[in-house]
Parts: C-alpha cells; sequence; structure tokens
C-alpha cells in the first residue's frame, strides 16, 4: 500500500542570480521555486511515496506556475486552497570559499500569512494519511498560519497520524508579536518525531544542552544526547529526535553526517561525508527530512538504516542546483553502500 504524507506551509518564488555572482553585479535572475515543507514533499514523491502539499496560494499566473511546477515532481496539489493576492519571493546570492550565500526575503502579506483556521478541510487533507510534516517556518509567518498549523497538528493527533517537524529557527520572521518560545511548545507537544539541532532547542524550546561548545569546531555526535534526552522529557509525546551535524569548512566544502535518538540509542550515520564542491546547499536540511521520513516509513523498526538513507540523501541535495532534492532511491541507496566515485552511468 502506498504510503500517503501530508506537508503544509508556504512555497516561494526562488530568485538566485547566476552562478557565483553578487546582487550588485547581476543584471537577471534564475526563476524557480522552493520552501520547507515543499521541498519535503517533491523529495518524497522522487522517492515514490504519495506526497500532498498543502498551502494557499493567490489566484494568479505565477501561482499557477508554481502548481504546475510542483505537479512536474509528482506532488499533489489538490488540497491547495486559494485567496490572498501575492506569492512570496525570496532572492539568493550563492557564496563562494569565504564568502557566504544571503537570502533576502520579499514575502510580506503573502497568500498563506494571511490563513486562518478553518480555511482548510483537514479531514479531508488527512484521508488515508500516514503521515502529517510541519515546520517552524510556518507558525513563523503570522499568527494565523500558527493556529491552522496547530489545528491540523490536533486533527492528525486525533487519526493517529504520525507527526514530525523540523525546528527550524528563523528568527527574522518572528515579526508578529509572539516569539517562538511564547507559540512552538504547544504545537511541538503534538509531535511525533523532531529534528532539530542545538540551536533550534535553545531558541525555540528553552532547552540547552549539557557542556556543548559549538564555536570549538569539534562537536562529537554523543554531545547532542543531553539535548535530545531533555526534548524527550519535555515532550513525552516525541519518539524520536534527530540532528544534522554541518561541518563548514568554507562556503563550497562541508562536512555532513547525523545522528538520531529514540530514547534509549543515540545513533550516528555510518558515514560523515566530505562534499568538496557544493553546487547548492539551500533546502540542505529539507533533503534530510525527506530521506528521514521515507527512510523510517520504508525500512520499519531500522532507525540505522533511515538515518544513513536521510544522510546520503541529503549528502546529493548538495549537488543539486534548486531548492529541491531531485534524486532517487537508487542513487541515494548507492551512495550509502559506499560508492561515491561519480562516475559516469552508461
Amino acid at each position: 500500500m502506498n504510503k500517503k504524507v501530508v506537508c503544509f506551509g508556504e512555497i516561494m518564488l526562488r530568485l538566485s542570480t547566476p552562478g557565483y555572482q553578487r546582487f550588485n553585479q547581476s543584471s537577471e535572475f534564475k526563476a524557480t521555486y522552493g520552501g520547507g515543507e515543499a521541498n519535503v514533499a517533491v523529495s518524497l514523491a522522487n522517492y515514490g511515496l504519495q506526497s500532498d502539499f498543502v498551502t494557499r496560494l493567490p489566484k494568479n499566473d505565477l501561482a499557477r506556475a508554481c502548481e504546475m511546477d510542483l505537479k512536474k515532481y509528482g506532488v499533489s496539489t489538490d488540497n491547495i486552497i486559494y485567496g490572498g493576492d501575492r506569492l512570496g519571493i525570496y532572492f539568493l546570492e550563492t557564496g563562494a570559499v569565504s564568502r557566504g550565500s544571503k537570502v533576502v526575503y520579499d514575502r510580506a502579506n503573502s497568500a498563506v500569512s494571511q490563513i486562518e483556521a478553518g480555511m482548510i478541510d483537514w479531514d479531508q487533507v488527512f484521508e488515508n494519511a500516514t503521515w502529517f510534516h510541519w515546520t517552524g517556518i510556518t507558525p513563523a509567518i503570522s499568527q494565523g498560519a500558527a493556529d491552522a498549523c496547530l489545528e491540523a497538528i490536533k486533527k492528525a493527533n486525533e487519526k493517529g497520524i504520525t507527526v514530525s517537524c523540523d525546528l527550524n529557527f528563523r528568527k527574522n520572521l518572528w515579526k508578529y508579536g509572539k516569539t517562538a518560545g511564547e507559540v512552538m511548545p504547544e504545537l511541538v507537544a503534538g509531535t511525533d518525531i523532531i529534528l532539530g539541532n542545538e540551536e533550534d532547542a535553545a531558541m525555540v524550546l528553552g532547552i540547552h544542552p549539557d557542556g556543548l561548545d559549538v564555536t570549538s569546531g569539534h562537536v562529537t555526535a554523543e554531545a547532542y544526547l543531553s539535548v535530545s534526552q531533555k526534548i524527550m522529557k519535555e515532550y513525552p509525546r516525541c519518539k524520536k529526535v534527530i540532528t544534522t551535524l554541518r561541518g563548514s569548512i568554507n562556503a563550497n566544502h562541508n562536512s555532513w553526517a547525523g545522528v538520531l535518538y529514540d530514547g534509549e540509542t543515540l545513533f550516528k550515520s555510518n558515514n560523515t561525508y566530505q562534499i568538496t564542491h557544493i553546487v547548492d546547499r539551500v533546502g540542505g536540511g529539507d533533503s534530510f527530512m525527506g530521506g528521514l521520513i521515507y527512510g523510517l516509513l520504508t525500512y520499519a523498526g531500522d532507525d540505522q538504516k533511515a538515518l544513513n538513507f536521510a544522510v546520503a540523501a541529503s549528502c546529493l541535495k548538495h549537488t543539486v542546483f534548486g531548492d529541491y532534492n531531485q534524486v532517487s532511491v537508487e542513487e541515494v541507496e548507492k551512495l550509502m553502500d559506499g560508492d561515491a566515485s561519480g562516475r559516469v552511468s552508461r
């Protein structure tokens, strides 16, 4: 039976400068689409799962193009609702070596920011659903988006649907009068699978790890055990806490691994990948989440294999332009099995 995963959040028009050009150099932008939850939905569709993306879009040609783009990758848009005046936009300048990438948002008053509880028929959305995914970006957009997200989580809990969250703290988005610490705990309380790093845990949940100095340049997987244990103690519904381990040597070279804690065992990915020539790191965390959801659903009971799949999938995402991770299960499993040669397949 095909497993249906529902993702809810905002999708935006992405306008990026060509190559490594700076904003003030470029006379043109490359137009694609992306957003945390939509990126996860595309990953899952690529892996052959039934993937449903839910959002609110305006009735205009840009939004129509966006919806067609999602359909092209196999994502269901049947439960998108319409209203509002505009699609959010973000501008991307890709960094190189010691110059980091930059993002400028133009998403104020977007259609999904004006959503309200009661606008989406969650009973219909969750028909035959196995999994619901949200991120901390959505409740940061507006009170209405936070209310709609909480409504979805409660309905998913009622129906016995697994709920996952990427905490994704974005300080520049919390502008409507409430902090992440005021809004997020109630939503996290209804969540079964939590992805987040030590900064997310501190800024979103007020949970701080013991003896972890992330500025030291050397952070072991075991250092994250304390924060995972604290999250599970504070939020007893939570069954797994996962953290990506990114070492940023420079804008083009990152190390990449991950850890998963299930309440008893701290699993560390079998491989730590050296991504030496990054094409596009935007969406890296979303590709990890997509890989993790696929792994947990497909390799049921084998958390180690699910974690390994997520890390390999997100490693490959760094080689793909755009927000979406356009790779197949076969490509991910090939890397999992140790083939990182990148040889031509013919």
